[in-house]
């Protein structure tokens, strides 16, 4: 059998896991001294204090080398073949941490197969790749088949998103002082997304109204271009906005209801309050990836 594992910065909902067989390791998020499990804590609950965070940023930490190796172990054990599926590199250590693990359980199981994979994104940007490869898995293709399977949707899908400020991004130091203090004043609404596996700016425009408008008119040029496999709205704090766009903008645009859910706060808190939205398009879109998406896997 094969075994579809990822983390929890792919940001997947428990009702989504229901009927799939995709195991999910948690990272952490330690505020004040108490440490949250990413994956089973209440992010609204947790969202609705972002404010008050930002002179005090909250902490993440990956899973621990036993952890993931318990977890390969167990696999291991069960004659299964492991496809893990992590945050990119440039955002986290969590893939490294996996693949050191993997390798470990390697030496004790000679006939343990693996395939850890950079996904290059987080969120749902991650997470659509996941369920690409689950859906190889419940079609009982081959491991290479399902390998390519993730490795496609990892290329053919985009996460584009806007925070509600800079303050976040200037405090987690992703930007200067003096340029969170330009932007601010003058009310400027960065639209970003994530190249290659690292944050890059995709736009910037003078107001939140006009950054939502630039969102939407990627996502459609997207569509259009690469035709439209999967969707959701993603949200850092307040979901309130999140579900205005998208039950007034992207569900009239798309004519089918679209899931609102969270980001994890491991990438959250380092962006503050934002809107976003995270597409799987039916085929790969130019420039999403640049490298060989072979680079990206790390097969035994």
């Amino acid at each position: 059998m094969i075994k579809i594992i990822t983390d929890s910065v792919a940001s997947i909902p428990q009702d989504m896991l229901e009927g799939t067989d995709i195991e999910v390791i948690t990272l952490y998020v330690n505020r004040e001294g108490t440490e949250y499990a990413d994956a089973t804590m209440d992010l609204d609950a947790f969202y609705a204090g972002i404010y008050d965070m930002v002179d005090n940023i909250p902490t993440s930490s990956q899973p621990s080398q036993l952890t993931f190796e318990e977890c390969f172990e167990r696999a291991a054990k069960q004659g299964d073949k492991v496809v893990g599926i992590f945050i990119s590199t440039g955002l986290s250590g969590c893939y490294e941490g996996a693949l050191r693990a993997a390798r470990a359980v390697k030496t004790r199981n000679l006939d343990f197969e693996y395939a850890m994979i950079d996904s290059q994104s987080c969120g749902f940007d991650e997470a659509w790749a996941v369920f690409d490869g689950a859906e190889a898995v419940k079609a009982d293709k081959t491991f290479n088949e399902c390998v390519q399977s993730v490795l496609t949707g990892m290329a053919s899908s985009r996460f584009i998103f806007t925070p509600e400020s800079l303050t976040f991004l200037q405090k987690g130091g992703r930007i200067g002082n003096v340029a969170a203090l330009v932007g601010n004043l003058i009310k400027l609404s960065p639209v970003l997304t994530v190249i290659d596996g690292k944050p890059e700016t995709y736009a910037k425009v003078r107001t939140r109204k006009k950054a939502l408008d630039k969102m939407m008119q990627a996502f459609k040029d997207d569509v259009e271009k690469y035709g439209l496999k999967n969707v959701v709205v993603h949200y850092i704090g307040d979901k309130s906005p999140a579900v205005e766009w998208a039950k007034n903008v992207v569900e009239p645009y798309v004519g089918r209801a679209v899931r609102v859910l969270p980001v994890s706060p491991v990438i959250g808190l380092h962006v503050g309050p934002a809107v976003g939205i995270a597409y799987e398009c039916k085929q790969v879109i130019e420039n999403k990836i640049t490298g060989s998406l072979q680079s990206f896997v790390c097969t035994q």
